[in-house]
């Protein structure tokens, strides 16, 4: 591990209007106490994805960009794949499980044709609107919702909770119990709430598959005077 790790590695500048409201959230004390964890884990452990890499999505997709949110559960947990937004990899990288489902899924709802699997990359999503997060940020390499319950639960939900405040509309795609676990945060009428199992193939049977999430959420824009997602962006 790299031995250089130290205190301002996670100091926070996300580089848009999420500095301005998530402002005094990264001087907290459950975050402070999850710095001091994250600064340890990186330094003897092997956790995904790269330190500069675990806000990806807000920088991608500003507070006021927001159309969707596509909620999952925490990174990818083998080699190459997080890179710090829900369910997407780089390109070059084959496509996991869960993102085949999805693209199946996707050309299942709105006929767009999947990419190359060695092409998984959401970025476009991101740029469309669509922040991709997932309620825990970090993960051990191999272990699954290793960093659960460290603090991370805390910031999502307070990103989740500024959305849900939000004067625009917002589409919440839920996919996963910890993802559908977050529905009582969504209180504003006025935004569309959509929940799903797990995408993995463990579960994508039992309530994934079918759910037309991203043709709903097209028309609940378009019903709000948003322009719909292109989900086809690459």
């Amino acid at each position: 591990m790299n031995n250089v790790i130290g205190y301002n590695n996670f100091m926070v500048n996300i580089g848009n209007d999420w500095d301005e409201v998530l402002k005094g959230e990264f001087d907290k004390e459950y975050y402070l106490k999850l710095r001091q964890f994250l600064i340890k884990e990186y330094r003897t452990r092997t956790v995904y994805p790269d330190m500069y890499d675990i806000f990806n999505a807000l920088k991608h997709t500003p507070y006021s960009g927001v159309k969707v949110v596509i909620l999952g559960q925490d990174p990818y947990h083998e080699p190459g794949q997080a890179h710090g937004m829900a369910f997407s990899v780089m390109k070059g990288v084959q496509q996991p499980p869960s993102l085949v489902n999805i693209f199946k899924e996707l050309q299942d709802d709105l006929g767009i044709e999947p990419p190359p699997k060695d092409d998984g990359c959401l970025i476009g999503w991101a740029d469309e609107g669509v922040l991709l997060l997932n309620t825990v940020l970090t993960v051990r390499a191999h272990q699954a919702n290793s960093h659960k319950g460290q603090g991370w639960e805390q910031l999502t939900d307070r990103i989740i909770e500024l959305l849900d405040q939000r004067e625009k509309p917002v589409a919440f795609i839920l996919w996963g119990a910890n993802a559908r676990a977050k529905r009582e945060l969504i209180r504003n009428r006025q935004n569309l709430v959509l929940t799903g199992a797990h995408p993995s193939p463990l579960s994508a049977y039992n309530g994934f598959f079918g759910g037309k999430y991203f043709s709903k959420v097209n028309d609940f824009l378009v019903s709000t005077g948003q322009e719909p997602v292109n989900w086809g962006r690459r």
